[in-house]
């Protein structure tokens, strides 16, 4: 057979849009190493039009340092690149420290989404950028940083991210810093779930800290074993009540990155799911 006969006989290089699967679909991708559940919280409030593709970053014998998110940065053109050939239209990248790891700055990330989404014809967001946008959407000015499980390094780099956008940050701190840990490593050993109980009272304690704050924010994607049967849930189920808890806004990355994609498909998530999510709904 000859080369042209093969390339006649191949699949079509372009998506239309009654062979897509979904009329809308969001590619997520996650670091190593890490079950990422922001897939499947963000499907199960999306509206059946939505579907979800899933791509893990591969680099082996990672340790979730910062110079290895650095390092391996230019992945997440690959990872617009395949989803964009796989019929894409939002691109989601988990992981909120990868933005400060860059060492590109603020509007260095804004100008490399802008980037990547021009490049492969979809909207590329980046978690820890979402958060900025997340808060200038929201006019806040004064923020205060749950850091969670967060390392030192990571919600400092976290803290000068959030500052180099123009907010003043009250207050910051992980759960060490909070007095719920000894040391970090104690932390670590949870590997990022922790009790139920624990969501309530770290932000009461960081109200505490930041009475004046427009809102109130939390690092990364932390898990509290708050669900049915003490099932690990993220800071989207949690929003709603912590949010009547303090009578402020609550924002997270996971809350943040999904409110962008829903932007970006001009669709609103079903149900209620706190202040930020329930803009869409204006």
């Amino acid at each position: 057979m000859s080369t042209a006969g093969s390339q006649a006989q191949g699949m079509p290089l372009e998506w239309t849009a009654d062979q897509k699967l979904f009329p809308h679909q969001v590619g997520f991708t996650c670091p190593p190493h890490d079950w990422d559940a922001a897939p499947s919280d963000f499907l199960r409030i999306a509206p059946q039009t939505v579907g979800v593709h899933g791509w893990m970053l591969h680099v082996p014998d990672y340790r979730h340092r910062l110079d290895q998110r650095t390092r391996n940065f230019g992945m997440l053109e690959e990872f617009a690149s395949v989803m964009a050939d796989n019929g894409a239209d939002v691109c989601a990248q988990v992981g909120s420290n990868w933005v400060h790891a860059s060492g590109m700055g603020v509007q260095g990330i804004a100008d490399f989404c802008a980037r990547l989404s021009n490049t492969h014809g979809l909207a590329f967001h980046m978690a820890g950028y979402t958060m900025v946008e997340a808060l200038r959407e929201m006019n806040v000015e004064k923020v205060a940083l749950n850091a969670v499980y967060h390392w030192p390094e990571w919600w400092q780099g976290t803290v000068g991210f959030l500052k180099e956008a123009g907010f003043d940050v009250l207050w910051a701190g992980n759960f060490v810093d909070q007095g719920w840990f000894e040391s970090q490593d104690d932390v670590n050993r949870k590997r990022w779930i922790f009790d139920g109980d624990l969501a309530r009272r770290s932000f009461e304690y960081v109200a505490e800290k930041a009475p004046d704050a427009d809102a109130y924010l939390a690092n990364g994607m932390v898990n509290f074993r708050s669900g049915q049967n003490g099932q690990p849930q993220r800071m989207l189920h949690l929003t709603p009540q912590l949010e009547n808890q303090l009578g402020k806004p609550v924002i997270a990355h996971d809350t943040a990155l999904y409110w962008r994609i829903f932007r970006s498909l001009k669709l609103a998530p079903e149900g209620r799911h706190g202040r930020l999510l329930e803009t869409l709904h204006a």
